[in-house]
């Protein structure tokens, strides 16, 4: 975005970043100050033109459009928000996380037993950390998809709202290509092959644990590999998530018998090694493979990262006699991500909407001090042995 200051009005070019998004949606991104209704008021009067033209809240901008904006609009008690300060040792731990960078994507190596974000008796998370990358004339960085917090590896932060929602475009549409590593208790009598099984919030967990649901629960699908074995006692696996499903792998690898190690909420006892091995989760994000937003990249090419292991998960792998060196965490082969089902789609339509009504929340609290009109009130694996 790039302006020009003038006595009576403001003059916006928009950005490459901002292609295509909703005009009331820009001033969201861009001046957070100015109210829904403000913008509304401008549209209605004319007084916000696009290359001249009369514009409605709803219309779409393009790149390189002139957009003018009238002087004033700003509501005392909506400012932009301030970037949070953080100690020298945040910035570092920041800092030292990083694996990647590009013009719309800091790329970090989460270590396990971090958050990703906050939440009841959280209050150190990487969202918290965020502000490490950005200055207060500068969009934040947001966090585009999650790991869970004893999950570590590749976890992709968008630097612009408009790379934010091209990454989640992607891995919503499951173009998005991420590969895990774990080690399992035992070893699966099928060496590759896919889990297709239904997960569901588990009842009387609230909502923190889930389980297979084979009459209500949502598809869930995962491709694997048996990468190596240590006798009966581990097994050294590939993973690829093909849902998206909370605790997916988790969940799966523990319904067909072999638990993640370290995993006690889903493997109970039975997920810890005797011995030296640690007892923390073994599951790594190991590999991402995604699509850069268009507007960043002139060939469209893709974003290619990989994360070394976390110093606990590598130690075990040596304990066992695994070799790092035996995979290059390849997206596995097979069939792409299961179509969705006409119900996902309507559940992702409304996760949308919400979404939506929730970034709105604070333009409906601005509105609703202006008068208005009275009126109605508002299971199993499945594959083949080596």
């Amino acid at each position: 975005m790039t302006s020009e200051a003038s006595m009576e009005v403001r003059q916006f070019t928009v950005a490459e970043d901002d292609n295509g998004i909703r005009l009331d949606r820009w001033f969201k991104r861009n001046l957070p100050q100015i109210g829904f209704a403000t913008v509304s008021k401008w549209a209605r009067t004319g007084q916000i033109r696009v290359d001249g033209k009369r514009v409605k809240p709803e219309d779409r901008l393009e790149a390189g459009q002139l957009l003018r904006v009238p002087p004033g609009g700003e509501q005392k008690d909506r400012k932009p928000p301030k970037r949070r300060e953080l100690s020298d040792e945040e910035i570092a731990e920041a800092q030292a996380m990083v694996i990647a960078q590009t013009k719309s994507a800091i790329v970090l190596n989460k270590p396990p037993g971090l958050a990703t974000q906050g939440g009841s008796k959280t209050f150190k998370h990487v969202d918290g950390l965020l502000d490490a990358f950005h200055s207060d004339d500068e969009p934040r960085p947001r966090l585009v998809h999650r790991l869970d917090k004893d999950t570590s590896g590749v976890l992709l932060i968008a630097r612009t709202p408009g790379s934010a929602a091209s990454y989640s475009k992607r891995f919503s549409g499951r173009s998005a290509r991420k590969v895990y590593w774990a080690l399992v208790v035992g070893v699966p009598d099928i060496h590759e092959g896919t889990i297709d099984a239904p997960l569901a919030k588990q009842p009387g967990t609230g909502g923190e644990k889930m389980h297979v649901d084979e009459e209500n629960g949502q598809r869930a699908v995962t491709r694997y590999r048996v990468v190596d074995k240590a006798g009966n006692r581990a097994a050294w696996v590939e993973l690829e998530p093909l849902t998206g499903r909370t605790h997916q792998l988790r969940v799966h690898l523990a319904a067909i018998g072999h638990p993640i190690v370290g995993d006690g909420k889903y493997g109970g006892q039975d997920a810890f090694l005797t011995g030296a091995i640690s007892r923390k989760m073994h599951l790594h994000a190991r590999r991402l493979v995604i699509g850069e937003p268009s507007a960043n990249s002139k060939s469209g090419g893709k974003l290619d990262v990989t994360a070394e292991l976390p110093e606990h998960f590598a130690a075990t792998m040596e304990a066992l006699g695994f070799d790092q060196a035996l995979s290059n965490a390849e997206p596995l082969k097979g069939d792409e991500a299961p179509e969705r089902t006409k119900a996902e789609k309507k559940q992702a339509a409304r996760a949308h909407a919400k979404q939506y009504r929730k970034s709105r929340r604070g333009e409906r609290r601005s509105r609703s001090t202006a008068p208005t009109k009275k009126g109605k009130p508002k299971g199993p694996a499945k594959g083949r042995k080596r």
